[in-house]
């Protein structure tokens, strides 16, 4: 059999496929794609600055010879800072985009009573580029029509590409970019707690960070689907540079 045979026959037993043999069909199936994709996404992006941001802090101030208890502080007041900083940039973007999506609601909502022509025709343009002809998709387009919340809901994601946000998730992203950022920071900075000598502690930090950017990046390469072990590579290699670079840049100012 042709491989579009065999695709012919699959769509006409699945359109043909009672409501129950459907449900079963589909109670069997159990979905695995990942979902969490924005709470990851805000771990990783406080995580990976809270631990390059404060380790390269850590780095600069011992190439200035400064004692641990000095780059402790420092480092906890970054850390401080910079989760607040970041958490409230994960509030703003994650309320814009909440913002944006009921501004662009109330627009085809709008539009769907006023020209309402004109939108159904959208609603035909749109199925058509899936390779509907006019007499497959009129049928749909005619139902939507008699439906005007499914009507709004289909224009907004197939038209807009836009997807309802929760409404938790601006101050969700905040508490998880900041909470992230935290945890992250503190793993170049625990040496200086326990370690009075700075250029022992900036060593014992450089090789507990590093440890920890490479589990980081393996992690985050899982969970993006990208390569763990080159990601590992790439994440590590980042947060070696910045401290490689704040700590030449601290000894360059000392020397002048």
């Amino acid at each position: 059999m042709a491989p579009e045979d065999g695709w012919a026959v699959s769509r006409t037993t699945s359109s043909s496929s009672s409501p129950v043999a459907t449900e079963k069909l589909l109670a069997q199936h159990k979905e695995k794609h990942f979902t969490a994709g924005d709470m990851v996404r805000d771990v990783i992006m406080g995580v990976s600055d809270g631990l390059t941001v404060p380790f390269a802090l850590a780095a600069g101030l011992s190439g200035a010879n400064a004692p641990s208890s000095l780059i402790l502080t420092a480092g906890l007041a970054e850390v401080a800072a910079g989760a607040i900083s970041m958490g409230l940039g994960g509030y703003l973007a994650a309320k814009s985009e909440a913002d944006h999506y009921l501004r662009e609601l109330n627009r085809e909502e709008e539009e769907i009573l006023t020209v309402p022509d004109t939108e159904a025709a959208e609603i035909g343009e749109l199925l058509s580029q899936y390779g509907l002809e006019p007499h497959e998709y009129g049928p749909i387009v005619n139902s939507l029509r008699k439906k005007p919340q499914a009507w709004l809901e289909f224009m907004m994601k197939f038209e807009l590409g836009l997807e309802k946000p929760d409404p938790r998730r601006a101050l969700e992203s905040a508490v998880t970019i900041a909470v992230s950022y935290v945890v992250g920071g503190m793993v170049p900075l625990l040496p200086y707690l326990f370690i009075p000598t700075a250029l022992k502690a900036m060593l014992t930090s450089i090789a507990l960070t590093l440890v920890a950017l490479l589990f980081f990046g393996y992690i985050k390469g899982h969970f993006t689907g990208n390569r763990p072990f080159l990601s590992a590579v790439q994440t590590a290699f980042i947060g070696a540079l910045a401290s490689a670079a704040a700590y030449a840049l601290a000894k360059a100012v000392q020397a002048v």
